[in-house]
């Protein structure tokens, strides 16, 4: 008999759907200004090899990557938000995370090596931060992304104490 498994008890802070969002813009911003540039290239090199019909339209170029990837900037944020939870029991992290595919990730607290707090630019703007939680298994290491600063902190400290509890009763 299989059991379901349940959600995560904790969400990230609702700031995170800003930063999904930021981050969103920017690679929106990357994609558009590349097939702009893409464009003025191939307008102006008139290359020989390029079909008339293309060279003619290459200015739609910019057009269809916007329009096309408008709707991954609104919705990505919000789904996230809805997938991204976590957990900490006595013995184990829980999180979930994901938007188009989904990752469930269980670390045993006795198989903890580090516990890292880090702050790319708009997290830090938003007052967020990342837990990465490093154990020796091949998969390397877990993130839990969108946490309030000071959810992050005592997040990270208590993981750090557990572990080290855990490893000092193992020896």
């Amino acid at each position: 008999m299989s059991v379901p498994l349940r959600d995560p008890v904790n969400r990230v802070s609702r700031r995170a759907i800003t930063l999904w969002l930021l981050e969103a813009l920017f690679g929106f911003a990357l994609l558009v200004g590349g097939s702009m540039l893409a464009a003025v290239w191939i307008d102006g090199s008139g290359w020989s090899w390029v079909p008339g019909w293309l060279s003619d339209n290459v200015w739609w170029l910019p057009v269809a990557v916007g329009v096309l990837m408008a709707p991954f900037v609104v919705i990505e944020p919000f789904w996230r938000y809805a997938v991204h939870r976590w957990e900490l029991s006595s013995d184990v992290v829980y999180a979930r995370s994901g938007w188009i595919s989904r990752e469930w990730v269980f670390v045993p607290v006795s198989r903890i090596q580090t516990v890292d707090k880090a702050q790319g630019w708009f997290e830090r703007l938003l007052g967020l931060a990342t837990v990465e939680i490093r154990t020796a298994s091949y998969a390397g290491s877990s993130t839990i992304k969108g946490l309030d600063y000071t959810v992050a902190a005592r997040l990270s400290e208590s993981l750090a104490h557990r572990a080290e509890e855990l490893r000092d009763d193992a020896t």
